[in-house]
């Protein structure tokens, strides 16, 4: 009997279901879920960019200055030099540099000096070798030169001066003993520069030629060590 009445109320509860919407409502409360807030946006960045300053800098006209370009070198030396048989004896003479680069440079010289007596006339009493005229040691020659090891002099800590070692080799020729010897000549020299007209030079040269004025035909070696200065143009 109770059986039946339970089944009896469950049929009326289904069957009222439809007129009340139950359908609905529970679909509704089983299917239903919250809708999920939308993620947030980033805030966008609202400050200004930042602002180029554009430097406000007061030009100035700025003067090239024309740089005479000295290229030609003028000058004159004194020194000693070492005639082979006839002794040393005092020597001067003129130079003349064209600059053709920074390294490498022609030059003209132009010396004289006197030789002495030998040995023999010496120890002999009056035999003369060679009379006065031909004892004048005249030379004349063009050297190609080298600078290297370009840098500075110091004098004290407040002075520097330019300076540079250089190396010399030419030919030219030797009037000496009544005759005109072909010669070679070189050397090495040290140049220094106080201001930038005016150089100081220290030259060690050998000028060799062939000579047979004591009798003898050979090749004779005639050191010379000079200082001297030059004017640049």
């Amino acid at each position: 009997m109770e059986s039946g009445i339970r089944v009896l109320l469950l049929t009326a509860a289904l069957a009222a279901l439809p007129a009340l919407g139950g359908c609905a409502s529970v679909r509704n409360w089983f299917h239903h879920r919250p809708a999920s807030a939308p993620a947030a946006e980033p805030a966008a960045d609202e400050s200004p960019p930042p602002r180029v300053i554009e430097p406000e800098v007061a030009r100035r006209k700025v003067t090239v200055p024309k740089i005479r370009a000295s290229n030609i070198e003028l000058g004159a030396y004194y020194g000693a030099l070492s005639i082979e048989d006839f002794g040393t004896h005092p020597v001067y003479g003129f130079t003349a540099a064209y600059h053709i680069t920074e390294d490498f440079f022609f030059q003209g010289e132009a010396g004289r000096s006197r030789a002495g007596r030998t040995s023999y006339e010496v120890l002999s009493g009056n035999v003369q070798l060679l009379t006065e005229a031909e004892r004048r040691f005249t030379y004349y020659d063009l050297s190609l030169g080298y600078n290297f090891l370009p840098g500075e002099a110091f004098v004290g800590r407040g002075l520097a001066m330019t300076s540079a070692f250089y190396l010399l080799g030419g030919i030219g020729g030797t009037d000496f003993g009544g005759d005109t010897k072909f010669t070679v000549n070189f050397g090495a020299g040290y140049r220094v520069v106080p201001v930038d007209w005016l150089a100081v030079h220290v030259t060690v040269e050998d000028r060799i030629f062939q000579s047979s004025v004591i009798g003898i035909t050979k090749l004779t070696n005639n050191l010379e060590a000079r200082i001297g200065t030059t004017v640049f143009f």
